[in-house]
This record gives C-alpha cells, sequence and structure tokens, in this order.
C-alpha cells in the first residue's frame, strides 16, 4: 500500500503516524481543491455567463463528486473491474473531491485499502496451504488424467 509500506501486517514502526499523515494530508488536499474550484466559480460569476451555466457547473461537481466518492468507498472493500473503471476516468477525474474525501474518511479508521490487502493476502495463504498439502489420502484411488 501506498505510504504505508508493508506494516499492514503488524501496525508497526510509525504506522499510526503515516495514518495521521496521509489523513491529514488527504483533508488538505480536499480543502485546496475546494478553495481552485471556488476560484473557478468565482471566475464564472465575474464572467456573467449566466446563472443556467452556473448552475450546471455546480450541479456537475457535485454530482460528479457524490459519484466518484461512493466508487473510490467501494474501492476500499472490492476489486472494481478494468474496463468500467476505464469508462470513469473521465468522471473520476471531475469528481476528484469525494475522492479525496472517501481517502480521509477511510484513513480515519485504518490504511485504505488495508482489509482488501489482508483479505486477498488470507485467501491466497489458504489456497497455497490448499495446493501444498502432501496427501489427501490414498494416491492409488486418484484418478488418472
Amino acid at each position: 500500500m501506498r505510504l504505508f509500506g508493508t506494516t499492514w501486517v503488524d501496525h508497526g514502526h510509525g504506522y499510526a503516524a503515516r495514518r495521521i499523515a496521509v489523513a491529514v494530508g488527504s483533508l488538505a488536499a480536499a480543502v485546496a481543491s475546494c478553495l481552485v474550484l471556488r476560484l473557478a466559480y468565482q471566475g464564472l460569476r465575474i464572467a456573467a455567463i449566466g446563472d443556467f451555466v452556473t448552475v450546471l457547473m455546480v450541479a456537475m461537481f457535485a454530482i460528479c463528486s457524490a459519484l466518484a466518492f461512493r466508487h473510490t468507498w467501494d474501492g476500499f472493500t472490492r476489486r472494481h473491474d478494468p474496463d468500467r473503471q476505464a469508462s470513469l476516468r473521465g468522471l473520476l477525474t471531475v469528481g476528484f473531491v469525494g475522492s479525496l474525501l472517501a481517502y480521509f474518511f477511510r484513513s480515519l479508521t485504518e490504511a485504505p485499502g488495508e482489509k482488501l490487502h489482508c483479505q486477498e493476502y488470507e485467501e491466497a495463504r489458504r489456497q497455497y496451504e490448499k495446493r501444498t498439502t502432501r496427501r489427501s489420502g490414498n494416491p492409488r484411488n486418484r484418478r488418472r488424467a
């Protein structure tokens, strides 16, 4: 996991400090992003292009941020389909504030994606153990391929 190394296994060596740093950093990035969006909004108001376009822009960022939040939040618990991920790239780019907020809220409870990595690790260990068992009965009774 980025910024967390492999300490998700034992949670030692500054794990809490890194989690706090990621939470603060993602929140700071979200706040800075909101300030940039505020400047863009003010630019539209100064340009006097009309209330309709301004409302459309605000609605677009709000909807895309909400969808990006949900998509990012779901990505912490299960892997996304790569084709779907590619088709949503534009939406996730526009809704970057939602992704940053999802990262912030998840980092308050765990390293983002930690639970998913642990589940995948445990599943891989189970499969490995299953494959490497020496014998599972009489080899004479096995079917021949």
